[in-house]
């Protein structure tokens, strides 16, 4: 198991020295001056090229490239944002928590509702209760996350006053914008798991444990369920990393200061090492949730495990 997650922490570095590249390309080649942007419409053409060359804008492109790189391999260093003169690094940081509790509950919400809706259509196959659950599912994917959250907000703070209407603090301010995070996370539970489970059901052995005399509650949990993980264990993965880098909506609409509101502030004002560093940032977290799904696979799955065993060939 060591072997295999050194191998898929190895495979994780040119991908992400690939997002690097791709991101600090697009910030360089793109039009604006960030000595202008610092100094403002104001500065003289002299000031302007000062900067430059302190900030090292003079500089051939591999060369600026080579030691951005170097500093974040080697001190964590993301630069300061050309705006406020803050670290990138503590701003990153700070906000990546409330981005986090966002979406660690979300999934949350994503896998309590979305694998019992799948569960309940695969088992009730082509009756109201498939019907009804495919239907939540097609409303989840349809509706738009921004106006789902404006729409709780109208009934839950505004008219019931349950929940407070934006910010940050305890566990309620949490859960207006999980659920409307949740929605599309819910919706591709459901399908996936719909669908697993109507493979995994017609197999022989859930026939031989029914002719056991098992229980259709522990067929159904104990031995379709887990053998149908496998992709819901994946799309679990796939939502959580899209949630990570999808809380923007839900942030802007609920005032809430994490990762994806400075990431739309940067690029509104072109703060590019703040833009670097964010999309990095996410970047290496994707991989990392990857990397905990295909751990995950050896846990549900003892055969993954004995490939795992045998050196993750």
């Amino acid at each position: 198991m060591r072997k295999f997650i050194t191998k898929r922490v190895i495979m994780m570095i040119p991908v992400i020295l690939g997002v690097a590249f791709l991101i600090f390309a697009i910030m360089s080649f793109t039009p604006g001056d960030p000595a202008a942007i610092i100094l403002g419409q104001e500065a003289t053409p002299e000031a302007i090229e000062a900067l430059r060359d302190k900030l090292g804008l003079n500089d051939p492109f591999l060369l600026r490239f080579f030691n951005y790189i170097k500093n974040i391999v080697l001190h964590f260093d993301f630069g300061n944002s050309y705006i406020d003169g803050r670290e990138v690094k503590a701003e990153i940081l700070t906000r990546f928590s409330y981005t986090l509790k966002i979406a660690l509950l979300s999934m949350v919400f994503a896998l309590g509702f979305g694998v019992p809706l799948g569960v309940t259509a695969a088992i009730n196959r082509n009756t109201w209760k498939d019907n009804a659950s495919m239907t939540v599912a097609l409303l989840g994917i349809s509706m738009p996350t921004f106006w789902f959250g404006l729409m709780l907000s109208i009934i839950f703070a505004l008219k019931l006053r349950w929940l407070p209407p934006s910010g940050v603090g305890g566990l309620e301010y949490y859960i207006m914008p999980c659920l409307a995070v949740s929605m599309m996370g819910i919706a591709s539970m459901a399908r996936i798991t719909r669908s697993s489970m109507l493979e995994v059901i017609r197999s022989d052995y859930i026939t031989t444990a029914r002719a056991k005399g098992q229980t259709e509650c522990v067929v159904t949990y104990k031995h379709a369920l887990r053998n149908a993980l496998i992709p819901v264990v994946t799309q679990a993965g796939v939502t959580f990393g899209m949630l990570l880098c999808g809380t923007l909506v839900s942030e802007t609409v609920f005032s809430i200061p994490g990762l994806g509101t400075y990431m739309v502030t940067a690029i509104k004002s072109r703060d590019y090492p703040a833009i670097q560093g964010a999309v990095i940032f996410v970047a290496v977290a994707f991989g990392f949730v990857m990397l905990a799904v295909d751990i995950l696979y050896a846990v549900i799955d003892p055969r993954i495990r004995a490939q795992f065993s045998n050196g993750g060939k």
